[in-house]
């Protein structure tokens, strides 16, 4: 895979297809080809007339994985997606984001709106602002000896999803401490791009869309039918949503 360096840090990333581009920011302990190619939202992307480019943030898939819990800022995760722009030369994209990733494209959005044409939250609703209460447990599951004893059931999904990806689980640990800031209110509400937000009907972890998408100046929400956290990633129905968003608000024959 090709790389860039952000912050001292060597990052891997990818580019598919031709188009205005589309920015995909992966979930926790997930990866660039694991949340975007193996779902098949490149393909859907690249089909549609866009440029799909996934990154492995920090801490994951083939990008460099710091222990400290002070490089997992979700502050510090915007400017990597910002100096990967910079690295490829563009001058803005729609931003794609799941759990972990939507977070960091929101602060990206915030912090740097004119490189934000367009942003799609999936997997994060209301708990952007709320943050989440099982960071701990997750911790825990993710630096236990092995898997057998675990109870916590969102402790053992994610143990089983980083052994699946064959994650650092050592520094998924130490992300899992501060990337989860919560977003001020008050900041949401500057975020004057346009914002799908999208989160699965069954997903616990989210908080609601409609809540967070009235807070936004230009804020829109999809409940993905029948879908957990888990499974709403390659949903169908989001994709089609997610297509049918950036139809509107940042066209496949828009140039960057």
């Amino acid at each position: 895979m090709p790389s860039f360096q952000s912050d001292g840090l060597n990052l891997a990333y990818a580019s598919h297809g031709e188009g205005p581009p589309v920015l995909c920011i992966h979930g926790f302990a997930s990866s660039g080809k694991v949340n975007w190619v193996d779902t098949g939202w490149v393909e859907t992307l690249t089909a549609a007339g866009y440029r799909a480019i996934t990154l492995d943030n920090r801490g994951h898939g083939n990008s460099d994985s710091p222990h400290d819990p002070e490089a997992y800022y979700p502050t510090a995760m915007a400017k990597d997606a910002l100096a990967l722009l910079d690295h490829l030369d563009i001058r803005r994209a729609a931003v794609l984001g799941y759990s972990m990733g939507a977070r960091i494209g929101a602060f990206l959005a915030f912090e740097h709106e004119e490189r934000v044409a367009a942003l799609v939250l999936g997997g994060m609703g209301m708990n952007l602002i709320n943050g989440l209460t099982d960071s701990t447990d997750i911790i825990a599951g993710l630096t236990a000896p092995t898997l057998a004893g675990l109870t916590h059931p969102t402790a053992r999904q994610f143990r089983i999803f980083a052994e699946h990806t064959k994650s650092d689980r050592q520094a998924l640990a130490a992300c899992m401490e501060t990337s989860r800031r919560p977003m001020a209110r008050a900041d949401v509400r500057r975020i004057s791009v346009p914002v799908l937000v999208a989160v699965g009907e069954a997903d616990e972890m989210a908080g609601s869309p409609a809540e967070l998408a009235a807070l936004l100046p230009q804020g829109e929400a999809f409940k993905i039918p029948r879908r957990d956290h888990m499974r709403a990633t390659g949903d169908p129905k989001f994709k089609a949503a997610a297509l049918e968003f950036l139809g509107r608000t940042f066209p496949a024959g828009q140039s960057s």
